[in-house]
């Protein structure tokens, strides 16, 4: 068994920069690298992509621009290759890499898991409801994907086989990381502490540099290397505690706030964060600084795992249309709405015209005037603003009516409209994300290696029941006389993101004795009334304290107008509503607002 084996993340999303490969390539020591391509809004793209073409359905990528420039150096070296770039066809990824390798004259096994892709079974699941909002399945006929989200597990055996390239379709993003754990280690199913320590670590790496300095509230302290800002890697010892770092001479920081802010990214409850080999419980994990551009992450628990895999299907429903243009001058905001208003009423006529129902949503942002700030937005001077118009209509030809009234109120709209020259854009089809349970019993998991084929068993789990966990208690009372205020973002990092249509916003305290000020600052009622424009009317939100690493995550219900492509927003996915929350004024004692 190795002491400690060492992980490189090289890709956080389907069209990332190719970059890392080769910078991870020079660490010394480098065990695996693993590669995340997917995402719900990624693999609706990909289930096109086979409808019309049925070898595709994969991110080609991993063929082009990892495997075939750096093939010959991840053989010299010995570094193991995972990734879940098999999308919704991983057997036909597999087939590209297989063709690759004997093209290159290498010797090297390929294994490949299938069994998450549920599409061909979509008649059987019409019993299911959505986990998250009770609704019905939806129709068959309108499905793009169907798929269950794997673990490790599989990933192991593929390992234990003699696997060099194991390619998944769809798994959990911190499932290939984990699965070089569970291989190198020897964890069993009931390892849960460990499981959860080598999940938390694929977690850290999962979204590559934003481990290192991507989307960091501190950006300046990156501004000046960020072009060539280093991909994480991590050192992970057999009790799942583990180091995070960069190559050495390259861009960006490994800091508390980088790897703390990469922790609470798109989680839920961090006490039940739920995977399939385990249920994770990071309130408790501690950070801290071990050296230059080393941070140490550890204690992480873990619970059995629930006897489910998440399914998230994703259907067609209706076309949207969304265009943006500017406008200059005084009164920017206030023109850029009537030309809106215009806009909508102009098409609304030609629906009426031609029978057509009237859209199903409309969006109006207007970029550049506090938009995005709701009740928070400061008084309206813009002299520039982008304004961004969008909708949803059942039928192409009744979303396509807006681009066209769009374009026909050019001469007739208030002064200042700028376009930058350029095709007009064309409605494309809205994907909404549908996601449910299904017992671990019904899914058939199958690796090929190399053509040799097997069937993997997991362990079923057990039903998880959050409401029998132990909270920890709240930060201490804060004296409350002679405050003043200060902005969050003096107090504390914080990063945000999507869980579907829900917003997770998570807050990281600087030092310790910040946290009981801005526990009590930002409660639930506090959040809603900063997000309420964004939320959908009776929607909440839950507070949870993480005091290992003194911070606060904040989960928002309905918050991202459907989320993903189905959401006509400028930000479905929440990735800026840190960024908003971080000037909120927090009341601290003379002595802090001082320091800080």
């Amino acid at each position: 068994m190795s002491k400690k084996i060492r992980i490189g993340g090289a890709s956080g999303y389907w069209g990332e920069s190719m970059m890392a490969t080769p910078q991870l390539l020079q660490v010394e020591g480098l065990d695996y690298l693993v590669y995340d391509f997917l995402a719900e809004i990624t693999m609706s793209i990909m289930a096109r992509a086979r409808a019309s073409r049925p070898e595709a359905g994969y991110a080609t990528d991993f063929i082009t621009g990892v495997l075939k420039p750096n093939l010959r150096d991840i053989a010299d070296k010995k570094v193991k290759i995972l990734t879940n770039a098999g999308g919704v066809n991983p057997q036909s990824c597999g087939a590209a890499a297989r063709a690759l390798i004997a093209e290159m004259g290498l010797n090297l096994k390929v294994a490949v898991i299938s069994g998450d892709d549920l599409l061909a079974n979509g008649d059987q699941l019409t019993a299911y409801k959505d986990m998250f909002s009770g609704v019905d399945f939806p129709e068959v006929d309108k499905l793009a994907s169907v798929n269950a989200y794997l673990g490790g597990f599989p990933v192991a055996a593929a390992l234990d086989a003699g696997a060099d390239i194991v390619i998944t379709g769809r798994s959990v993003d911190s499932a290939v990381t984990l699965g070089a754990c569970i291989h190198a280690f020897g964890w069993t199913p009931e390892d849960y502490d460990q499981l959860a320590g080598g999940s938390l670590a694929g977690h850290i790496i999962e979204c590559g540099p934003q481990a290192t300095g991507g989307n960091f509230t501190d950006w300046h302290l990156v501004k000046d290397n960020i072009a060539n800002i280093g991909y994480p890697f991590i050192d992970i010892d057999a009790q799942g505690d583990f180091t995070c770092s960069k190559p050495e001479g390259t861009g960006g920081i490994v800091n508390i706030g980088t790897v703390g802010e990469q922790m609470v990214y798109e989680i839920g409850d961090p006490q039940a964060y739920m995977l399939p080999d385990v249920t994770c419980d990071f309130s408790n994990v501690t950070i801290t600084q071990s050296g230059d551009n080393i941070v140490r992450v550890a204690n992480a628990k873990g619970y059995p795992p629930s006897d489910s895999y998440k399914v998230s299907a994703t259907y067609f429903d209706g076309f949207r249309v969304g265009t943006m243009m500017s406008f200059v001058g005084l009164e920017a905001a206030e023109k850029a709405r009537v030309f809106a208003a215009a806009a909508f009423e102009r098409t609304r006529h030609q629906l009426r015209q031609h029978n057509l129902a009237d859209f199903a949503e409309t969006s109006v942002e207007i970029l550049g005037d506090d938009s995005q700030y709701g009740a928070a937005a400061g008084p309206s001077s813009a002299r520039e603003v982008v304004l961004k118009i969008a909708a949803k209509h059942e039928d192409m030809s009744g979303a396509g009516a807006l681009l066209k009234e769009i374009s026909g109120l050019g001469l007739a709209t208030p002064a200042g409209l700028a376009m930058f020259a350029g095709s007009r854009p064309k409605p494309s089809p809205l994907v909404r994300l549908f996601s449910f349970l299904i017992p671990k019993k019904h899914i058939a998991i199958t690796l090929d290696v190399d053509g040799v084929e097997s069937q993997i068993d997991v362990t079923d789990g057990q039903p998880f029941d959050a409401n029998k966990l132990q909270r920890p208690d709240a930060p201490a009372a804060i004296e409350q006389d002679g405050l003043v205020e200060v902005p969050l973002v003096k107090l504390a990092w914080g990063r945000s993101g999507d869980k579907g249509n829900k917003a997770n916003i998570g807050i990281i305290a600087r030092h310790p004795s910040y946290l009981p000020y801005i526990w009590a600052a930002l409660d639930e009622v506090t959040i809603v009334q900063r997000f309420g424009h964004f939320m959908a009317e009776g929607s909440g939100c839950t507070r949870y304290y993480l005091p290992g690493s003194h911070a606060i995550n904040f989960l928002i219900d309905e918050a991202l107008g459907g989320g993903g492509v189905a959401s006509l927003r400028n930000d479905p996915q929440g990735k800026a509503y840190a960024q908003i929350l971080l000037d909120h004024p927090i009341a601290v004692p003379t002595h802090i607002a001082e320091a800080v």
